[in-house]
């Protein structure tokens, strides 16, 4: 049988592919392992049956046979450890990816979600510029401390892994911002990361139920 993970129905990203289930529906393209999708209205996320696998009432969920996981990080690392392709076979250089999906996820990601937040939902907050400066700056330091590891690099583990499966989902969110502009290096990482076949192939699966759903 196919792993099942869930997804949102009616996605609030439009079709964008930020989704979180997007790094998992990456995960398993890269590694060739078909699976089904469940989707979920935003009330069903909240009900007790989808609480029993993600006690935060949050996507993705991930179940194959007896497991069942929740977390996309988590999830991601499970598929690269059971499939060959997404860690390093040296141990010490497997390590060292699994660090990096850490880092994507407890370093690089808070700061570009806390600013993604404040542009959502706090635009009109008579402090809002003045805090939307600091959260950029934030972001900057960030992203120029990726810049550096990634000059003279593709990837960030040397080949490609399920670090940067993690760690692209995560700069996506600031698509269509000046912040990546300011860092060629980074968003030309993003680029070779949306680049591959495997990322094409989960994006145009995602988007495809926003086709569905928004008719």
């Amino acid at each position: 049988m196919n792993p099942t993970i869930t997804a949102f129905a009616q996605s609030p990203d439009r079709g964008r592919g930020l989704a979180r289930d997007m790094a998992v529906r990456w995960a398993l393209e890269e590694v060739g392992r078909p699976y089904d999708v469940r989707l979920l209205s935003f009330a069903a996320i909240k009900e007790p049956a989808h609480r029993a696998l993600q006690p935060f009432g949050q996507i993705p969920t991930y179940e194959d046979g007896t497991l069942a996981l929740f977390e996309s990080a988590a999830i991601v690392l499970h598929i690269a450890e059971r499939h060959s392709g997404l860690l390093p076979d040296d141990a010490n250089a497997r390590a060292r990816a699994i660090a990096w999906m850490f880092a994507g996820k407890s370093t690089v990601e808070p700061p570009i979600v806390e600013r993604s937040m404040a542009l959502l939902l706090e635009a009109d907050r008579s402090w809002h510029a003045e805090r939307l400066t600091m959260l950029d700056e934030r972001v900057r330091v960030r992203l120029g401390d990726l810049a550096q590891v990634l000059t003279g690099r593709d990837w960030l583990a040397q080949d490609f892994t399920a670090a940067d499966i993690v760690m692209v989902t995560v700069l996506r969110r600031l698509g269509g911002s000046e912040l990546l502009k300011e860092q060629p290096i980074v968003g030309s990482y993003v680029a070779r990361g949306e680049a591959r076949p495997a990322f094409q192939r989960a994006f145009e699966a995602q988007r495809a139920v926003f086709a569905a759903t928004a008719k």
